[in-house]
């Protein structure tokens, strides 16, 4: 009925068109003036129009047809005890949630999609060395490519998801070097996420998955938290070193968790990271066994509501096996961050390889909450070093050592919006505007603003020849962002650092700095 409505009112249009051809014609020979002749053609462009239109409407209701007759010919092929028959084969349906370009089955258990985020920086420092003795002297302002994510990212037979992402920017921010195995942007720049997951299993009236391969291993909020959702520039150095030991980004793992609306809790093993060397007989880079580690952590909402919710959460992490050099037979562990910017990659805190290490420790906790349009996060970490692998190198029988750090945070959107749980990781999502920027709408995306401060002590046994000397450094960070839609973010932070410093554990020569630095993030997301 509607094919025939369809080619009724195409020929209706056709003779229309040919009528107002003839009556052109005709009135042009009668001496017609021409803004007539051009009110004429007008008309046949709204005629044209109009045809178009009604060729996509029915080439859409096909598509439709096509999808409903599938179904109908799958649900009626059921024989007589329930059992169904093979499904027939299924039509693709494209997507954009998000503006994530995906394909779908049209029974939607089969899905593949592109996933990609860029995020560049642009800052400087205004860096001040205590001493002649402080190292660094200066630090770079400039710019940098912190992310460049592309990717496939899906599910095949309803319960099997998947993620193969590359990253393209410098998201160590290190130095790769020219020597074999180095890579662009650093050590860690290469393939960020090529893992398989399971979450068929729904025991205890939760979910679960289980899942391995190269991933970001939801340990504490922050890191459970997207980078594109992140309130700062930068995660705290607190958390930083405490995800590097065993956790982290670029993570080859395989472990479990299982949550449901209010309760999360998971455990990984892990081994290195992406860029790792691997070879055991390479002499340049030198050879190295793979480290092994395990990471646990348990969190929730113990209270929620419409506009309110309380977050509290621990976690663990171990070192069980760090890699040996087979070179120079050093067993080493070493922990160091930049100063929560990564404009310049050099590092204002370290502990400096640590000497015989067996393994390391972290065990840390974690609290959020929110208010409305009110959120807060913290963190605090303690870390642990055992100096007793038996490498026959110094310090032999050397005491273990021991770190602390951590963070508080906290910020108000100013437009209304409010972070919602996100319970299958344990933590919260960003901010999604209600009002999209729009010179159309007269929309102005959401507004956001943040503090925070952090502190991270690397110093132990001083005055000790066996002691750490690698720094207390303090930030304080104030941000301002910019949700513009969806998909786009500006990030504006200004931060304020002091490092505390001395030449080594048995002298005291300062080798401290203090900081200001301003940069801003422009962040794409799908």
């Amino acid at each position: 009925m509607k094919i025939s409505r369809f080619f009724s009112t195409a020929m209706l249009a056709a003779t229309t068109l040919t009528s107002a051809s003839l009556h052109s014609a005709r009135a042009a020979g009668a001496g017609q003036t021409s803004a007539e002749i051009s009110s004429l053609k007008r008309q046949l462009h709204l005629l044209e129009q109009r045809l178009d239109k009604l060729q996509q409407g029915s080439a859409a209701g096909a598509t439709k047809s096509k999808v409903a007759a599938n179904s109908q010919a799958r649900a009626a092929l059921t024989t007589s005890n329930g059992a169904k028959a093979p499904p027939l084969a299924a039509g693709a349906l494209v997507s954009m949630p998000n503006n994530r370009p995906t394909i779908c089955t049209d029974d939607g258990e089969n899905c593949v999609g592109i996933t990609g985020r860029v995020h560049w920086d642009v800052g400087g420092y205004d860096y001040h060395p205590n001493t002649a003795a402080t190292s660094p002297q200066r630090l770079n302002s400039g710019e940098n490519v912190r992310r460049a994510r592309i990717g496939l990212a899906g599910k095949f037979f309803g319960d099997w998801n998947f993620a193969l992402v590359y990253d393209f920017g410098g998201s160590s921010d290190g130095f790769g070097g020219a020597a074999a195995g180095s890579l662009p942007g650093g050590g860690l720049s290469g393939l960020e996420n090529a893992y398989l997951s399971y979450t068929g299993l729904k025991p205890f009236g939760g979910k679960m998955a289980i899942e391995g391969g190269i991933m970001d291993i939801p340990w504490t909020i922050d890191e459970a938290t997207s980078s594109n959702d992140i309130t700062f520039m930068e995660r705290s150095s607190a958390q930083v070193i405490a995800v590097n030991v065993a956790a982290g980004d670029f993570r080859s793992t395989f472990g479990t968790r299982w949550w449901n609306d209010s309760f999360w809790a998971g455990g990984y093993v892990t081994g290195p990271t992406t860029g790792s060397i691997h070879s055991a007989s390479s002499v340049a880079p030198a050879g190295a066994t793979e480290q092994f580690g395990a990471v646990a952590r348990v969190a929730g909402q113990l209270i929620s509501g419409n506009n309110y919710s309380l977050h509290l959460g621990a976690n663990a992490e171990w070192l069980v096996q760090p890699s040996r050099n087979l070179v120079t037979n050093a067993q080493t562990v070493s922990f160091s961050d930049r100063p929560e910017l990564r404009i310049d990659p050099t590092a204002l805190i370290s502990t400096g390889a640590i000497a015989n290490a067996s393994g390391a420790q972290v065990y840390g906790a974690e609290a959020a909450a929110s208010y409305g349009s009110l959120y807060f996060q913290g963190e605090y970490y303690w870390y642990n070093v055992d100096r007793g692998a038996s490498t026959g190198l110094p310090p032999i029988g050397a005491p273990s050592l021991h770190f602390q750090g951590g963070y508080a945070q906290a910020s108000y959107v100013l437009t209304g919006e409010a972070r919602t749980y996100n319970a299958s990781t344990g933590s919260y999502n960003g901010i999604k505007p209600a009002d999209p920027f729009s010179m159309r709408s007269g929309g102005w995306g959401a507004w956001e603003v943040a503090g925070r401060v952090s502190t991270i002590d690397l110093n132990d046994g001083l005055a000790t020849a066996t002691g750490v000397a690698g720094g207390r450094q303090t930030v304080y960070t104030a941000a301002l962002n910019w949700y513009i839609n969806g998909n786009l973010r500006l990030m504006l932070d200004y931060l304020h650092g002091d490092v505390a410093r001395q030449q080594s554990p048995t002298s005291t020569a300062d080798r401290g700095a203090t900081f200001d630095a301003v940069a801003m993030r422009t962040q794409l997301a799908f």
